[in-house]
């Protein structure tokens, strides 16, 4: 099989012509040193991946022919990241491990000690693409623009439940099995941790629960990566039951 694996908007299916972009193309022949007649795979979030075949490349693009789907559609479970962002590398890391690890959706927030007022959301989006590619996921999780915390509340869903990542409950993790399973949503704050109102206003939520991700404060974006793991391994596809 394969080891080039492309992420492309466009319908899959047996014989289904393929349009490859200018980047695609540039990849695929001056990076890769790839031509017609070779096969590389693709997915579009939608159909599964499938192996393809080049048809031709030049400097504006190209085409490719689906031949055969190679792996089905696997969407994550109805998980998603909220998160301030932090220092531009780190926030990358944020966002490729969440889409490494099956978060479906990542939305970055405004919070009173964030860091970053503004984000480049092209490019995390992009960094999601290039996970996805690069771990063998056929699903690439959208990420939203930043939006400032207060406003996300007042139109957040209560039936979405909210993993609430609090600090200052460092110790003993709680057992996330214990919680029930559905549509949750993880919650990580700034590096300069949460304001007084913002933890009254998420303690006043019933739909908030928060937890403890054990007895070492974490950095943002390590607390990402560990809550993730924990709820997967608890009520996510790594739960073996």
């Amino acid at each position: 099989m394969t080891k080039i694996r492309l992420f492309i908007d466009h319908p899959l299916g047996p014989g289904q012509g393929i349009p490859l972009s200018g980047d695609h193309a540039h990849y695929l022949s001056n990076v890769m040193r790839m031509g017609a007649g070779q096969d590389i795979a693709v997915f579009n979030g939608r159909d599964g991946e499938w192996r393809a075949t080049i048809a031709q490349l030049g400097k504006r693009g190209g085409t490719a022919q689906a031949v055969a789907q190679t792996a089905p559609q696997r969407d994550p479970p109805d998980l998603w990241l909220v998160f301030a962002p932090i220092k531009k590398a780190r926030t990358d890391f944020i966002v490729e491990k969440a889409a490494e690890l099956g978060a479906a959706r990542i939305l970055p927030v405004q919070t009173d000690h964030t860091n970053s007022e503004r984000i480049r959301q092209d490019r995390l989006q992009a960094h999601a693409v290039e996970a996805a590619e690069q771990c063998g996921g056929t699903h690439v999780p959208q990420v939203a623009p930043l939006t400032p915390l207060p406003r996300l509340l007042d139109g957040w869903d209560g039936s979405r439940r909210i993993l609430w990542a609090d600090e200052s409950l460092a110790g003993p993790a709680r057992l996330l099995s214990e919680l029930e399973p559905g549509p949750w949503a993880i919650l990580i704050g700034p590096e300069g941790g949460w304001s007084e109102s913002e933890r009254a206003r998420l303690r006043g939520l019933p739909h908030v629960v928060p937890v403890s991700l054990g007895p070492r404060i974490l950095r943002a974006d390590t607390a990402a990566v560990a809550a993730i793991a924990l709820w997967q391994a608890a009520l996510g596809d790594w739960n073996p039951s």
